[in-house]
């Protein structure tokens, strides 16, 4: 799958709305691709109280579901199709579902640059304590 398809999977799943108590959901869209060729998609939602997510936990959260853990290649997009670099607590989610993301995972910033997701997450969190086993 082409950058460009990666993209226009994530775009397709934007449809912003409001819901019950407020929330917003799928201003974001979300496409990522697995190691073994599988596309899943996912939207944010925006819920009061700091309960709702990212589209990337939501993408992430379907490819668990279905068996898998090995992002090969993810992007979010907003529905103009301006392309949103994953923020810190998505960067870690990838890291922890597969430690192998850090060095397989390919980010989109634009369609046509990628950069591995340790690019972006140079330093985990638990590096230090890791560093001390």
């Amino acid at each position: 799958m082409t950058n460009e398809e990666l993209i226009q999977r994530a775009r397709a799943v934007v449809n912003r709305r409001e819901i019950a108590h407020g929330c917003t959901v799928g201003d974001v869209g979300c496409a990522l691709l697995t190691e073994s060729g599988k596309l899943h998609v996912g939207v944010c939602i925006d819920a009061p109280g700091g309960m709702g997510f990212c589209a990337e936990h939501s993408a992430i959260a379907s490819m668990i579901t279905h068996g898998e853990q090995s992002i090969r290649k993810i992007v979010a997009v907003l529905g103009d199709g301006k392309i949103l670099p994953p923020c810190g607590r998505c960067r870690e989610f990838m890291r922890q579902v597969d430690e192998g993301n850090m060095d397989r995972t390919e980010v989109l910033l634009s369609n046509d640059k990628t950069v591995k997701l340790r690019d972006l997450l140079p330093h985990a969190w638990d590096e230090v304590l890791q560093s001390k086993s």
